[in-house]
């Protein structure tokens, strides 16, 4: 899995006003008002669905606001009075589930939800207690390694459809080859045929030499016998 990227200056001056800020509501937290945050890191990946757990208690009715601090900005996430109201913000509209002692739900988180998460619980007469949460959102590397897997599947297959087509070009071109050498030799045995032909006929045309006529005139006996 790969962690969140960002600034590290950024992160840095953020954590340090995230403490800050802890650490001074924990100083201001009355007696009236109780809060308890039994995960306060939570380690999750895209697309994952977290609980913000925390429980708190009062003597009144009591308001409570979440909100987000990150590299991007802080962001109210929603704020209601139990039994009366509850203001969800945009960015988180249909994505977060509210309980009745202070969680939260958010669904399909991304990386742009990783950060600290702040609430404040206010009771009626005006006293708060505060509670932080740090949320880590991770990669899920699995969907880099089915992407490796399929393209190596694609790689190996177009290799195997190279080979036969290679291979398929070879036979054809043999094949070719033989024809063209059973032609050749044939075509050979024609003009070898043709040729023995022309000269026969020129052979059986041509008038016998001067001597072998005066012979014959001379002896028309022994051409006779």
């Amino acid at each position: 899995m790969r962690p969140l990227r960002g600034c590290r200056g950024r992160g840095i001056v953020v954590r340090t006003v995230a403490l800050c800020l802890a650490a001074g509501w924990a100083l201001q937290t009355p007696g009236g008002v109780s809060l308890v945050v039994p995960q306060p890191n939570i380690n999750a990946t895209v697309a994952q669905n977290i609980l913000l757990s925390v429980e708190y208690s009062c003597r009144g009715v009591a308001t409570v606001e979440w909100k987000h601090v990150s590299t991007w900005g802080t962001t109210k996430i929603v704020e209601w009075k139990s039994g009366n109201y509850v203001n969800v913000s945009t960015v988180y509209k249909d994505r977060v589930t509210t309980f009745e002692n202070g969680s939260i739900q958010l669904l399909n988180v991304g990386m742009r939800d990783a950060g600290y998460y702040f609430i404040t619980v206010t009771e009626e007469h005006g006293t708060s207690t505060y509670g932080t949460i740090i949320v880590n959102v991770y990669e899920i590397i699995y969907e880099d390694l089915h992407f490796v897997a399929v393209l190596f599947v694609f790689l190996a297959a177009v290799s195997a459809i190279l080979v036969c087509f290679m291979w398929l070009c070879n036979k054809s071109l043999r094949l070719f080859q033989k024809k063209m050498t059973h032609k050749l030799t044939g075509l050979e045995m024609l003009t070898n045929v043709f040729t023995v032909n022309v000269q026969c006929s020129h052979f059986c045309n041509t008038s016998p030499p001067a001597s072998i006529a005066s012979f014959q005139e001379s002896n028309p006996a022994s051409m006779r016998s």
